[in-house]
């Protein structure tokens, strides 16, 4: 099975727009056909950004506590053990790549492929939502 680490925009794209390519991946994720990788430190973001102010208006409290309980039950985590100083416009982003890194995921989908530093990090490739799907519809 396809292993995958999500940048945090990734699963706020899911929440906010039904339908849209993000919560498709979701729902690979949910329904066990893709394994999603996390680390306390991506999680902990998870749960920050999901919790700012700007959010409160489209999604309330118990729907988020709900979701990020859900995503924890359904992915595996990793603790990195080699740290990277690969991302220097925002170094946080980092964690994503460490996490990909530990366990070897395919792909590490992100919505500000910018952000980083090539299409690919060693063995994971740096791949956007709709780009993940093209490519793994056939593998699925």
């Amino acid at each position: 099975m396809l292993k995958i680490v999500l940048d945090t925009n990734v699963l706020v794209s899911a929440l906010l727009k039904p339908g849209s390519t993000p919560e498709l991946i979701l729902l690979l994720i949910l329904n066990h056909r893709v394994d999603l990788y996390l680390s306390k430190d991506i999680f902990k973001e998870y749960q920050e950004v999901l919790n700012r102010e700007k959010f409160k208006k489209y999604l309330n409290q118990k729907k988020i506590q709900k979701f990020l309980k859900k995503i924890k039950n359904n992915a595996s985590m990793a603790v990195p053990k080699e740290s990277v100083e690969v991302i220097k416009e925002d170094p946080s982003d980092n964690k994503f790549l460490e996490c990909a890194l530990e366990c070897k995921a395919n792909f590490l989908i992100t919505g500000n492929i910018k952000h980083f530093p090539s299409k690919k990090f060693r063995e994971t490739r740096i791949v956007t939502p709709a780009d993940f799907v093209r490519i793994v519809v056939d593998t699925i």
